[in-house]
Order: C-alpha cells, then sequence, then structure tokens
C-alpha cells in the first residue's frame, strides 16, 4: 500500500511538473524572449518601415528586404498632384495574426517591402491603382511560421503574387497642403492565394513635400481566400488576420 502510494504522488508530481512546464515555458517565450512584435504603419515613420526582429536561422531573411522600385522623386508643381505616382522605396507590406500558444496570446506578424504598383490622382480622387506584392519574400521573425505560410497555408511556390486593384474612384476631402492628412475608404479587389474578393481599405494619407505617404488596413478572413486555419500543434489562430501596409509614393 505504501509503495502504491509512493507511486502516485510521483505520477502526481510529474503531471504537476509538466503542467507548469507547459504554462511556464510559453510564457517565458512570450515575455522574456521574444522578441516585441512591430507597431502598426503609421503615417511618419517611413524611416522605421519594415523595421523588426531579425528572423531567426533558417528562415528567408530579414523582416526588411528591398524595393524592387526606387523612382527618382519629381516636385510637385504649383500645388498640384494629378498625374501617376508610383512605389518607392521604404514601402512594405504585411501580415498581423492572433497566435495563441498553449493559452496565452501573442502576435505573429510578417513583412516584405518587395511591392511594385501605382495609383492616378485627379483634383480630389484616386481615379485608379493597382498594386503587385512578392508574396515569397514575406518574412517573419520565426522559420516555423515562415515555412508554414510559404508552404500550406499561401502556398507562395504556385501563388506567389498578391495583388490589389482598386475599382472605384477614391474619394478625397480635399487636396492635402504639403504636411495635411486626409481619410478615405477604398474599394479594391484583392486576390490572394488565387482566389480575388471586394475588399474595403480604410486609408490615411500624408503630403510630404515630394512624395505621398500612404497607411491602411483591412480585416482578411481567411476561409474566404481559400487560406486553410494556420493552427500547429500547441499554436491555434484565430479565423481571421490584418493586412496592412506602407506606401512611399514618388511622381512617375
Amino acid at each position: 500500500m505504501k509503495t502504491w502510494m509512493k507511486w502516485m504522488k510521483c505520477v502526481i508530481a510529474v503531471v504537476v511538473v509538466a503542467v507548469v512546464a507547459l504554462v511556464a515555458a510559453p510564457f517565458v517565450y512570450i515575455n522574456f524572449i521574444k522578441a516585441d512584435a512591430p507597431a502598426r504603419f503609421a503615417l511618419g515613420d517611413a524611416s522605421e518601415v519594415g523595421a523588426a526582429p531579425a528572423a531567426t536561422p533558417g528562415s528567408a531573411g530579414s523582416m526588411r528586404g528591398t524595393v524592387t522600385v526606387d523612382p527618382e522623386p519629381a516636385h510637385v508643381v504649383d500645388g498640384r498632384v494629378d498625374g501617376a505616382w508610383v512605389v518607392a522605396a521604404g514601402s512594405a507590406v504585411g501580415y498581423r495574426v492572433v497566435e495563441v500558444l498553449f493559452g496565452q496570446d501573442t502576435e505573429g506578424i510578417g513583412r516584405t517591402e518587395h511591392v511594385t504598383g501605382e495609383l492616378t490622382l485627379s483634383g480630389t480622387q484616386v481615379t485608379a491603382g493597382s498594386f503587385v506584392v512578392d508574396m515569397t519574400t514575406v518574412v517573419s521573425d520565426e522559420g516555423a511560421r515562415d515555412n508554414q505560410f510559404n508552404g500550406r497555408l499561401l502556398d507562395t511556390e504556385s501563388f506567389p503574387t498578391a495583388t490589389l486593384i482598386v475599382t472605384s474612384p477614391i474619394e478625397l476631402s480635399s487636396v492635402p497642403e504639403d504636411g495635411g492628412t486626409v481619410t478615405a475608404a477604398a474599394s479594391g479587389d484583392l486576390t490572394l492565394r488565387g482566389v480575388t474578393n471586394p475588399v474595403t481599405l480604410d486609408v490615411e494619407a500624408r503630403r510630404n513635400g515630394d512624395a505621398i505617404q500612404v497607411v491602411g488596413h483591412t480585416d482578411i478572413q481567411f476561409a474566404e481566400y481559400e487560406i486553410p486555419q494556420p493552427d500547429a500543434p500547441g499554436i491555434s489562430t484565430q479565423d481571421h488576420g490584418l493586412l496592412e501596409f506602407h506606401l512611399q509614393l514618388h511622381r512617375a
């Protein structure tokens, strides 16, 4: 009987230790090891676009990347902004999703600066716009997360790009003065993983001398783009995530 009781106490002790370890390990990782997630994009932080913890060994690289378009800026003539504006250096696109690691919340974030495109302004309207993102270059601070992203989730080998096409004119309240900002709702068609859906994006823009800076976001429901639920053993996520962007635009 005493032997049996000792054995039970040992089993209970082992279970308690295991449970404590399952709770403590994620807490320690999230609060003391994992680098803080970069803040959401905001106007004025162009110098910090893409700034984030370096990727872990084995991942696709850092979260910074290299923009493929870097035109020489042209001057704004007589305060007018009419014409075509192209994506320039300092632009970035990324995702943000809430992860639950053994019952504790954290954020998974990936970004790339490999974005190209342009929009056309006429008076107080954005009359056209199209953008392409190289999804194969999106990286986070976790190689395992990037492998999931490129593999079963976004299948970037089969669908290497994502696109956004503005489908109706974006109405601006006014043409902003230098340093002024405007907000608007933009309607477009977003293509992810080969699936296209209409989206509405909350957009804020600022005119900075010879450049226009735009930040925005929209919520993405994974099922609408046939993206599998991005869960893994011990890790679960919400069924949606935030698509966010920060664009630096110069005249074409």
